[in-house]
């Protein structure tokens, strides 16, 4: 028994060292002070709707869909985030560019997903990180975004 315990151990020592070495994990180079160009968008919203699950089906089987299935949209990161007890939740949207967020905003700003996102949600806060152009500024002025340029940073 305790020498076939050994041998086990063995043997999954040896298959996580294959693949270990047979993996080729992406290594991204560490820049420093280099603005990547991306726009991520926070959204933090509060919402009174007392069933949950209808918050949390518009999320997965409504706007999450809907985001993923947008051809060449430029979308990173498309995450919500919610504090059940507080009623509370965070959208983190990060994109390519300025360009990306610009174009998938003027395609969803005014539509159904969008009149229904305002139904269910308060916007509490809206911060903007990254360039945006004077136009869509104008466009989202009505969100009272806080809107914060890149300084420097490693990315």
């Amino acid at each position: 028994m305790k020498f076939s315990v050994s041998i086990l151990f063995s043997i999954i020592i040896m298959s996580c060292n294959l693949n270990s070495s047979n993996s080729n994990p992406v290594q991204m180079k560490k820049q420093l002070n280099k603005d990547n160009k991306q726009v991520t968008v926070i959204v933090d919203v509060s919402y009174s709707i007392e069933n949950i699950n209808e918050i949390k089906s518009f999320i997965r089987d409504e706007q999450c869909p809907l985001f993923f299935n947008l051809e060449d949209s430029g979308i990173v990161r498309f995450e919500w985030f919610i504090d059940e007890q507080k009623n509370n939740a965070t959208l983190i949207e990060v994109f390519e560019n300025t360009n990306a967020w610009e174009e998938i905003g003027n395609k969803v700003l005014g539509s159904p997903i969008n009149l229904r996102f305002r139904e269910l949600f308060k916007i509490e806060k809206l911060t903007v990180l990254g360039e945006v152009n004077e136009t869509f500024k104008a466009k989202i002025n009505p969100m009272s975004p806080q809107i914060k340029t890149y300084v420097g940073g490693i990315n």
